[in-house]
C-alpha cells in the first residue's frame, strides 16, 4: 500500500494508486513500507490513524506481507504471536521486553477502536506475491497464505467489510498471464511497479464493487473502463 515502494520510482504501492478511481472522497494514504500489523502497532501509526478519523470517515486495513517468520532471540520486530486470538509471547526487541500479540488481535484492536470513533473499518487480505514466478500453470487460489484467512476472521468478530484483495489479485493475474505480470515485478517478487500497484488498486476496487460497504458508491465512472472481472 505504501507511496513509492523503493524511493526510486521503480516500486509503488496500490495506496498510492486508488485515489484515481474514487470521487467525492479525500484519500490519505497512512501506509508505510516493510510494516507488519506488530510494528506498526508498537510505533504508535494505529494511534495516529485513530487520532485523524472523524465519524463516517472510511478506513482500509491490509497487512500480512511483512508479519510471518518465527519469534526467536533474533526478533525482527515484524512478527506476530502465532494464532488467531488472545495468545501473547514475550520478547525482547532492541534491549525492550515486548509482549507480542497476534496479528488477529492488532487487527481487532484497531478495528475495534476506530469504530469507537465512529469510522467505517473495512479489513483488506494482503496483496499475493507474484504467482506467476518460476511456474508454467497458474497455482492454485484453494490455499492462500494464513493471513488471508485471518483476516476475513477479523473481519467477522468486528462486524467490519472483508475485502478478499487477494483473491480478486489472483483472478487479475490469472487473466493477465504470466509474461504481463512478471513485468510489474521488477526487483523481486511481492514488490509492484507503479504499474502493478495500478493493478492491485484494481482489484481492491472490484473487491469492494461486490461488497456491501458505502464505500463502493464513491468509485467513480473511470474505474468502470478498467476494473474487470466477476465478482468471486
Amino acid at each position: 500500500m505504501a507511496k513509492n515502494g523503493a524511493n526510486d520510482g521503480s516500486t509503488d504501492g496500490w495506496g498510492n494508486q486508488v485515489a484515481k478511481y474514487f470521487t467525492g472522497i479525500t484519500v490519505n494514504n497512512q501506509a508505510i513500507g516493510g510494516r507488519s500489523a506488530r510494528s506498526y502497532t508498537r510505533e504508535g501509526r494505529f494511534n495516529t490513524v485513530i487520532g485523524l478519523v472523524k465519524a463516517g470517515d472510511f478506513v482500509v486495513i491490509e497487512f500480512g506481507h511483512n508479519d510471518g517468520g518465527s519469534l526467536t532471540s533474533t526478533d525482527n520486530g515484524r512478527t506476530d504471536c502465532p494464532g488467531t486470538g488472545s495468545e501473547t509471547c514475550q520478547v525482547t526487541y532492541n534491549g525492550v521486553a515486548e509482549t507480542v500479540l497476534t496479528f488477529s488481535a492488532y487487527l481487532e484492536k484497531a478495528a475495534n477502536a476506530l469504530k469507537a470513533k465512529g469510522a467505517i473499518v473495512i479489513l483488506s487480505s494482503q496483496t499475493p506475491n507474484n504467482p506467476w514466478e518460476g511456474v508454467t500453470t497458474f497455482p492454485s487460489t484453494s490455499n492462500p497464505v494464513r493471513f488471508v484467512p485471518y483476516t476475513e476472521t477479523s473481519a467477522s468478530r468486528t462486524g467490519t467489510t472483508y475485502v478478499n484483495h487477494w483473491l480478486y489479485s489472483m483472478d487479475l493475474y490469472k487473466r493477465l498471464g504470466a509474461s504481463a505480470t512478471n513485468a510489474v515485478y521488477p526487483k523481486d517478487h511481492t514488490h509492484t511497479s507503479p504499474t502493478g500497484a495500478d493493478h492491485m488498486a484494481r482489484s481492491f476496487i472490484k473487491g469492494l464493487q461486490c461488497s456491501s460497504n458505502a464505500l463502493k458508491n464513491k468509485i467513480n465512472a473511470s474505474a468502470a473502463s478498467v476494473v474487470s472481472g466477476s465478482c468471486l
